[in-house]
């Protein structure tokens, strides 16, 4: 990269503009940048931000990026300027679309961070980056406390075992509210929140904090931004026993105690400390051993430690950088176990593709083990095929710096994996993961490549779709390169061709999705795509139960196949979002089958579940139970999966078809004055209301809605609260339609009136 190879070549300022921009760096930076790659693995973080939409992420970035002196200008979301949204439509709607990856230090240690978007559309991108990070910084409005996508993204951190750190945002709110934020954090999110801070004022007169570990008083000045005040860079610390405020001085001391006995019941060695040697007064503690106690239950995800502060007023951010550096872990704290069985040598996890029109895929690699360098060829254990990597570089949101090798721990972008795509396993070489796989085969494993690929992530199915057309015939073949790239950057976009009609299915997770696919395609790749109406992914499934059998006897050139099916299909009890139709043998067949066999079987399945017997949709919560398979000698297991695939239909149409629809789970936040309105509209959407609850002034709606009722609900509950209002939605499960409504949906579907 030009730009790359200039900055390090250069002896004095070197600077590039972007979008109105500055990012600086001075001779003593650039030598920081050229050891990006081998800093001390316990000096290493990667995190990530996560966070309900509008809770302050980006901004919450941007603060930490000014402070750390990566960038010489505070950029503001409202103004479109920030370094981590540098898409179009990221600044267009000042929301973040893409999670976007930066490398910065902080004192002594090097911050890998990724801030990720907040809206459920995009909730993929929230989870592939969680796989592949060692600690999350989850970002609260104070005045909101734990919000719908809070949830989502707080439950994709759990399951991915990541300890997290709390920062309470908008302090300087009037409806802030520090017990109320932190009540919700201990009964939404089922966790122990560790206050670490108190505010100083409250709503337009905060101020600052109080570090309850230390008993620092920590307050920022008011003033225009700058570079000389009102940046929040230069703030004011002093001893809180000095200070003539004894309200304040109570709530410390009162808080200090109650965080002291919190910890001594989560952490055995501490509460041990406490007893033998501060058993007379607790408050003689020394802040290294609170700080040591904080990180131990933080890393055994005992507790979370809790702050706040004011990113966009510039307020406790510093603090919160510290706290990333002190409680959250290092790459070697968090080693996956796999990782032993390859002796120090190359593993590396895909997580994230890009397309570049000049470099073409450039792939984020996480490194765990092994050192990663340029012009080395490299082995795709998943696709079985060996790459060159031809450059390495280190992401700064849009803009990359060349490097000439990174260590374990860190993460990298490289250019020229063409064939690797997100959840892709790295290896040095074919040879190493066949020791790897030898070594995991003495330690007890099934020793087959799969135990020594790192796991990826769960794709969920899409929820919308519509059809996508190019202006003219000769743009086909553009559409279908551009779709492609978007498909290798997005696994959650699903692009197929239907068989009947053979036009282009775009399928993604809301109107939001789809809009930006058809946008990025029209900006980037210069072709104007016509949508057709969105249409909403239904399921179907069973009335009862049935049995068939069917026999296929089919001559093929000389060879005659000939195979008997018997089986039965069957309504399961849930119909959730993720529910697959599940099938089994009876005892004495399970034993006679062979592999083969039983594979054949399995993809017969498989491919009769892709097409339902009432309007053609995908199969879910069907169970079948295969009761006889016969073959003659020499028939093609290709034939037994036609016959089983045939049988099942047969039995499918017996069963009587039942369709099931998404059911969502919507939440509104409105003025209590709107609250008819919104209610009314929800009713004629075939809405059910779960609660109605009171926060700060304002009321919550929670309900559950058919997917179908909620096209264009953004611009009706716009109107409807003259533009006050807000609301999320969340796939929550599939439920059956009612004979009514599916004989209307049928009607529609048909083109009847």
């Amino acid at each position: 990269m030009i730009w790359g190879r200039h900055l390090f070549s250069a002896g004095r300022h070197c600077y590039r503009r972007h979008a109105n921009r500055r990012y600086s760096f001075l001779p003593d930076d650039v030598k920081s940048l050229r050891s990006v790659a081998n800093p001390d693995i316990s000096k290493i973080r990667n995190i990530g931000i996560m966070a309900h939409i509008d809770a302050g992420k980006t901004t919450t970035t941007e603060r930490m990026l000014y402070y750390s002196g990566y960038t010489r200008a505070l950029g503001d979301v409202d103004d479109g300027d920030t370094v981590t949204d540098y898409m179009a439509q990221e600044r267009e709607r000042g929301i973040t679309i893409q999670s976007a990856a930066v490398t910065f230090d902080w004192r002594s240690y090097r911050i890998n961070l990724i801030d990720t978007p907040g809206h459920v559309d995009f909730t993929l991108e929230v989870e592939r980056a969680l796989r592949v990070l060692d600690g999350a910084v989850a970002v609260f409005d104070a005045s909101a406390g734990v919000e719908a996508q809070t949830l989502t993204v707080w439950r994709q951190a759990e399951k991915h075992l990541v300890p997290c750190v709390c920062f309470l945002n908008k302090m300087d709110k009037p409806a802030a509210n520090l017990s109320f934020s932190i009540e919700s954090i201990r009964q939404k999110l089922k966790c122990n929140p560790v206050l670490l801070q108190v505010p100083v004022g409250s709503g337009k007169s905060f101020s600052g904090v109080v570090d309850l570990l230390t008993r620092q008083k920590l307050t920022w000045e008011e003033g225009s931004p700058g570079l000389f005040g009102g940046d929040g860079r230069a703030f004011e610390s002093k001893p809180l026993d000095q200070l003539d405020e004894p309200e304040l001085l109570q709530e410390v001391d009162e808080a200090r105690a109650a965080l002291i006995e919190q910890v001594a019941d989560l952490d055995d060695e501490f509460a041990e400390v406490l007893l033998t040697d501060f058993s007379d007064s607790f408050s003689a503690v020394p802040a290294v051993e609170l700080q040591a106690a904080v990180r131990r239950v933080t890393l055994a995800r005992k507790a979370v430690p809790v702050l706040c502060g004011s990113s966009l007023r510039n307020k406790g951010v510093q603090p919160l950088l510290d706290a990333v550096t002190a409680y959250l872990p290092a790459p070697d704290e968090r080693r996956q176990d796999l990782v032993r069985w390859y002796n120090g040598d190359l593993c590396a996890l895909a997580f994230k593709v890009v397309h570049d029109k000049q470099r073409g895929p450039l792939v984020f690699l996480r490194v765990y083990s092994g050192t990663l360098k340029p012009q080395a060829a490299v082995h795709n254990i998943n696709r079985d095929a060996t790459q060159r990597i031809s450059r390495l570089l280190v992401p700064f949101a849009d803009q990359h710096v060349e490097i000439p090798s990174i260590t374990a721990g860190n993460i990298a972008l490289t250019v020229g994996l063409k064939q690797t795509v997100t959840g892709d396993t790295i290896v040095s070489s074919k040879a190493s993961a066949e020791a790897a796989a030898r070594l995991a085969r003495s330690d007890g494993g099934s020793g087959r490549n799969a135990s020594v690929v790192l796991s990826g992530v769960e794709v969920p199915a899409p929820v919308f779709f519509c059809t996508i057309e190019p202006p003219t015939m000769a743009k086909q073949a553009d559409l279908e390169k551009a779709l492609s790239c978007l498909q290798r950057e997005d696994p959650s976009l699903t692009v197929r061709v239907d068989p009947e009609s053979g036009q282009t299915i775009l399928c993604g997770m809301g109107e939001l999705h789809i809009e930006i696919i058809h946008d990025r395609i029209r900006r980037e790749y210069g072709i104007e795509t016509h949508l057709g109406p969105l249409q909403v992914a239904y399921r179907e499934s069973v009335l009862r139960g049935a049995s068939a059998s069917d026999t296929l006897d089919r001559t093929v050139g000389d060879r005659r196949h000939v195979a008997t099916v018997e089986l039965a299909v069957g309504p399961a009890e849930i119909f959730s979002a993720v529910a697959s139709c599940k099938f089994t043998f009876t005892e004495e067949l399970e034993g006679q089958l062979s592999a083969e066999m039983k594979q054949a079987v399995e993809n017969g399945v498989g491919s009769a579940s892709l097409q339902g017997p009432v309007i053609g949709y995908p199969l879910l919560g069907v169970s079948t139970l295969i009761r006889n398979v016969a073959a003659e000698p020499g028939t093609s297991p290709t034939m037994v999966s036609a016959c089983v695939s045939r049988c099942m239909l047969k039995a499918l149409r017996r069963a009587g078809g039942l369709i099931l629809e998404p059911l969502m789970s919507l939440e509104v936040t409105m003025e209590e004055q709107q609250l008819g309105a919104v209610l009314g509209d929800l009713a004629q959407r075939r809405g059910f209301v779960r609660d109605i609850q009171s926060r700060h002034g304002n009321k919550v709606l929670l309900a559950s809605v058919p997917l179908a009722e909620m096209m264009g609900y953004s611009t009706v509950l716009r109107t409807l609260t003259s533009g006050n209002a807000t609301f999320t939605l969340e796939l929550d499960t599939y439920e059956a339609m009612t004979r009514q409504d599916q004989n209307s949906l049928l009607k529609s579907l048909s083109g009847l009136p």
